[in-house]
C-alpha cells in the first residue's frame, strides 16, 4: 500500500478548504483517508497563521512510514521546515516551443549569422 499526503477538499461550492490526511493512493481524492493531519483555508491571506495548519509529530511519523506528499503539500512542509523545499520549474515543458518553432528560429539565427 503506497501512502500519500494529499489534500481532501471540503467546504462549499466557490469557499475551498482543504484537510491535509495520509490516504492510499489508490483512493479517491475525497474519499477514505487513514488520518488527517492538517488543513489549508485558501481564503486567507497568504500571510495569514491560520492559512496552513500542521502536525508536525504525525507528518514526521508518516514520512518516515514511506508517505509522499503530493507537490502541494511538499510545498507547504518545505516551508514548516519539515522537509527540503521542493525546487520548481519556472517553465514547464509544455510551454517550450515546439519543433518547427525551434527549427524556424535556428533558420532565422543561421539567415542572420550569415549577413
Amino acid at each position: 500500500m503506497s501512502l500519500k499526503i494529499r489534500l481532501a477538499r471540503a467546504g462549499a461550492k466557490k469557499r475551498p478548504y482543504y484537510h491535509i490526511v495520509i490516504a492510499d493512493s489508490r483512493s479517491p481524492r475525497d474519499g477514505r483517508f487513514i488520518e488527517k493531519v492538517g488543513a489549508y483555508n485558501p481564503m486567507l491571506p497568504s500571510d495569514h497563521a491560520e492559512r496552513v495548519r500542521l502536525t508536525s509529530e504525525r507528518i514526521t511519523h508518516w514520512l518516515s512510514q514511506g508517505a509522499l506528499p503530493t507537490d502541494r503539500v511538499a510545498r507547504f512542509l518545505g516551508n514548516a521546515g519539515l522537509i527540503a523545499k521542493p525546487t520548481w520549474n519556472e517553465q514547464p515543458k509544455q510551454a517550450a516551443p515546439k519543433k518547427k518553432a525551434q527549427e524556424r528560429a535556428a533558420a532565422a539565427a543561421k539567415a542572420a549569422a550569415a549577413v
